[in-house]
């Protein structure tokens, strides 16, 4: 196990030291993060660091004023708060010093041409796409991107729920890049000792079929 220490050092750190994150750091958590798989070598990835305190506390304002936005659509008040509950989460970046934002470009899944070629029906291009290939990257990537953050000292908490305001959060951003959207957003910072913790795990016997 000592070997996978790296591993079990990740947790989702929501609360953070006020400690400044050297550029150095960023760029090497960012190079592990590049170095993760990718289908077809696409590299259809790209992060945006965002580093001032300003724009971090404009990105969860935008946040809050969608969620409310959404919940407004309903009349059943238990929907609405269901959901407004929840924004807490989706803004925890706004504490920490870096904010890192992981956009997903442009990924051709394999025989998509084909089936459409064939006139398949929409459901067939529903199955064939549902594996999300080049999301699949973009996981990855964070995936390596939270294992060097936590190995280095730092934590981060990888976060899609904001993504009902990912529109606005793009355009407030302002980074473009051809066929790029935002799919997910991730603080970094020195975490207090107190986030230093992650809940139980289902045991491998639950999770794993053997096949002989």
């Amino acid at each position: 196990m000592s070997n996978l220490d790296f591993i079990y050092k990740r947790h989702s750190v929501r609360k953070f030291k006020n400690d400044a994150v050297p550029m150095e750091d960023i760029k090497e958590i960012i190079k592990a993060a590049t170095y993760a798989p990718s289908g077809k070598n696409k590299q259809n990835w790209h992060f945006v660091v965002i580093k001032s305190k300003e724009k971090i506390e404009g990105m969860a304002n935008i946040i809050e004023k969608k969620n409310s936005e959404l919940a407004s659509y309903t009349q059943d008040k238990d929907m609405a708060q269901a959901f407004t509950k929840y924004v807490k989460y989706h803004t925890v970046f706004r504490n920490a010093p870096i904010v890192i934002l992981l956009y997903a470009g442009p990924y051709p899944a394999t025989g998509l041409d084909l089936l459409k070629a064939k006139g398949a029906s929409n459901d067939e291009i529903h199955d064939l796409l549902k594996a999300s290939p080049g999301i699949q990257n973009i996981g990855a990537a964070m995936e390596n991107l939270l294992l060097a953050s936590a190995n280095m000292g730092y934590g981060c908490c990888w976060m899609t729920g904001p993504n009902y305001a990912r529109k606005e959060l793009e355009e407030y951003i302002g980074f473009q890049k051809e066929g790029y959207f935002l799919a997910a957003i991730t603080p970094l910072g020195v975490p207090e000792e107190s986030e230093l913790k992650s809940p139980p795990r289902k045991s491998v016997d639950e999770v794993m079929t053997i096949i002989e």
